[in-house]
């Protein structure tokens, strides 16, 4: 256990200190191709087929043989962890995701669920001895070499929060909420004016464009979106609407990627469908999955039975050809 320790601490070198954001090197595999899944909202026990989708996440890897896990957020349902030693970790993580393609890291972001529990257990290291998967921070960079995903904390941009009365948030390190957000949004357009990656990617929990239970999170919208089409962002992913949803931008390459089906989901709840800029919705359970090399990209949206129910793909010039192979 020491050893997978040590070895996990020297995998995760902070690269990146003038941008105020932790950069984890995750380098690329042999074939020159980088494959990973999208979940979120999925922790409740294993119930709400948050195992069903588990155990199809669990085949699609395998197929795939992907290098890791990005979630979206709302890992801990119905409010949060309550410390670090709380059961709920093991239950509804390390006991529910236990296929061996799953084995590799889970890269996290927090949910607004998240944030009605104890964050800074859901952030401690202490949760990387219990399982080396998980790494979770509020914002922070994974650097695969020809991409770069930039996890963005969006939670505290949503002015709601700070003002209900039917719930608590842990406000720890966040406060003043405005200095907070600004700092995020320094960092994060300092890091995308620096990538040199040929894919830029950027997860948050809320959407920026949806037709689901919540829609569009105006916040994102004014704020997060300009900067996005500021540096020439590819793709925006994200949870929150428990959905499974490809909305592309307007006014610029951006495509909007909801992967918010990993257990409890909505029937019915959706608006707006008859609009252009919406590719694909599905208000059932699944997944995503993303296939890139530097000149392609591939994303696969799966139900709960592993059935791929839409596909969108991209492809961009290199000055030199490179033969890579999915």
């Amino acid at each position: 256990m020491v050893l997978l320790l040590v070895i996990l601490a020297s995998f995760l070198i902070v690269c990146s200190r003038a941008t105020g954001l932790e950069k984890f090197d995750h380098p690329i595999n042999v074939n020159g191709n980088l494959r990973f899944l999208v979940v979120g909202d999925w922790g409740r026990k294993g119930d709400y087929n948050q195992s069903a989708v588990a155990l199809q996440m669990g085949k699609i890897g395998e197929e795939l043989d992907i290098d890791f896990v990005v979630s979206t957020g709302d890992n801990f349902y119905t409010n949060g962890l309550t410390g670090m030693d709380d059961p709920n970790f093991l239950e509804s993580f390390t006991n529910v995701y236990k296929a061996k393609s799953l084995q590799n890291q889970w890269y996290t972001v927090l949910g607004n669920h998240d944030y009605r529990g104890d964050v800074v257990a859901q952030l401690s290291p202490y949760l990387r001895k219990i399982d080396s998967r998980w790494i979770c921070l509020r914002s922070f960079i994974i650097n695969a070499e020809f991409a770069e995903i930039f996890m963005v904390d969006t939670t505290p941009f949503v002015k709601e929060y700070f003002v209900e009365t039917e719930h608590t948030y842990d406000w720890r390190n966040v406060m003043p909420q405005k200095t907070y957000t600004e700092n995020i949004l320094k960092d994060l357009e300092n890091a995308l004016s620096e990538s040199r990656a040929k894919w830029k990617i950027v997860v948050g929990h809320h959407a920026i464009r949806s037709v689901g239970h919540h829609g569009d999170t105006n916040e994102l919208v004014e704020r997060l979106l300009p900067i996005l089409r500021a540096y020439d962002v590819d793709l925006y992913m994200n949870g929150h609407d428990h959905c499974l949803e490809h909305i592309s931008d307007t006014e610029s390459p951006i495509q909007f990627l909801t992967s918010g089906a990993g257990s409890k989901a909505w029937r019915g709840d959706v608006k707006g469908l008859n609009r252009e800029d919406i590719k694909f919705f599905y208000d059932g359970q699944g997944f995503m999955s993303v296939q890139m090399t530097p000149t392609h990209v591939e994303i696969e949206y799966y139900d709960v039975f592993g059935k791929i129910l839409h596909k969108w793909s991209r492809s961009k010039q290199l000055h030199h050809i490179v033969i890579y192979f999915f």
